[in-house]
Order: C-alpha cells, then structure tokens, then sequence
C-alpha cells in the first residue's frame, strides 16, 4: 500500500500519475482568462520575463508564453517538468526547483498560482519562500499569490464524496484540523491501494498580509476571483494578492 506521510505530501503525490488523473477537468479556460485578465492589469511589457513558480504540468506557463512573454517554469515534480519540457521554445524554459531554494534569477513578474503556497508546519519556510521570490524579482518587479478564499471554504467544506475519473473511484475525505485543510485522498489502482493527503495552511486575508510584510513585500493590489473583482471574504472564490 503506497502511504506517504505527510511532511512530503507534495513531493509524492505531485509526482503521480493519480494526481495528474484526479485533477484532469481542471478548467483551462479559467486559467487562460486569469491571466489574460493579470497581464493586463499588471501591464507587463511584452519583453517581460515572467516565472511561474511552481508551474505543475506547465499550463500557465504555456499560455503566458503564446500571449508573448518570456517564461520560466520550475517546479519540484521531475515528472511534471519531464512532461512540460516537450514544450520547451527559446522564450519557453522549464527546470526542476525547489521554491524553499533562493532563485537564482531575477524576473520581472512571479506568479504563484493555484494554491502552491502553505504547505508547511513552520510560519517561517512559507515566509522563506516569500523573501525568496522579493530577492527574486527586478527592481519595480511585481509578485502574485493566487491562494483559496478559506473562509468560504470552511463554509462549504464538502467533508465527503466520490470522484470517479478513468474508471479510478477516489474516495475523498475533507477536514479543517490544527489550521490546515486537509484533503485525503484513498483509491485501488493498478492492483493496489493508495492513500494520500493534500495539506495547505488555513491562511486568511490578514496572516496573508502578515507574511508578506514579514516577507518584505508591499500589497498594491487584492482580488477574489480570476475576473479580478474586488475580494470578499465570504463570497469569493479565490485570494489573491499583488505585491511588490
């Protein structure tokens, strides 16, 4: 039985094929109206050399890169940046990276996107990865979080249910416990079990802000949705900070 524990969760689940399974009906067209809808605001000049940081499967990377920006796509799954590779352009790159590592580049724009931030026990590694991308970014160079809303996910938190994706039934367990969502995960593939768990830190606005001061980084800009409307903490789906 693959059982991974949860101080890695990360690292193995992230590099499955399950997880890339699970999460297939991710919404594209979102995700391409975000950051049409970002670039825009952010006016980022056409030469701009943006990172996405972590980049997955490298599908921001991909459209920022045919909207014509440079793009840098790092990412810790090896399996993830084997697969974006195949993309790989002179104005399109990808490397294997830990975000907790200092970068050792500067960029015009860092994007955290989708919730790849809170992941840690310690205040002060997810605060690291904050000074990391500021030390990361050019002078007048802008950052973006893009986290859940929390709080209306504990108003909505689903704490049971089945998905059923290629003939995979993942058993979904959901829970708020020492101020972490937890997600765990339990299916029978390829004749064997697997358990695993997704854990991000139940961070709202204001321990946001927190670590972004603490990080160094000034909010100029907050928004709850990928339209960019104006962010309520009961209502919107998203978190989303800009800062410098």
């Amino acid at each position: 039985m693959s059982n991974k524990t949860t101080t890695d969760w990360f690292t193995s689940w992230f590099d499955t094929s399950y997880y890339h399974t699970l999460y297939k009906d991710r919404n594209d067209e979102d995700a391409q109206l975000f950051m049409k809808n970002l670039t825009t605001f952010l006016q980022l000049d056409q030469h701009a050399h943006i990172l996405d940081l972590p980049c997955g499967k490298g599908r921001h990377s991909l459209f920022l890169n045919s909207l014509g920006y440079k793009v840098t796509g790092t990412d810790l799954s090896k399996n993830s940046i084997d697969f974006a590779k195949k993309h790989t352009t002179d104005t399109l790159t990808f490397e294997v990276a830990d975000m907790r590592n200092p970068l050792q580049k500067k960029y015009d724009a860092i994007l955290n996107l989708f919730t790849s931030f809170g992941y840690f026990e310690d205040d002060n590694v997810d605060i690291q990865i904050l000074r990391n991308i500021k030390k990361g970014l050019k002078k007048n160079g802008v950052a973006v979080i893009d986290f859940l809303n929390v709080e209306k996910v504990q108003q909505n938190l689903v704490k049971k249910e089945v998905k059923t994706v290629d003939g995979i039934d993942f058993y979904i367990q959901r829970k708020i416990e020492n101020d972490f969502i937890i997600k765990e995960i339990f299916f029978f593939a390829d004749n064997e079990q697997h358990f695993y768990t997704e854990r991000v830190k139940f961070l709202d606005e204001t321990k946001m802000k927190n670590y972004l001061q603490k990080a160094g980084l000034k909010i100029t800009a907050t928004f709850g949705d990928y339209q960019l409307n104006p962010f309520n903490s009961k209502t919107s789906n998203r978190l989303i900070l800009i800062a410098k």
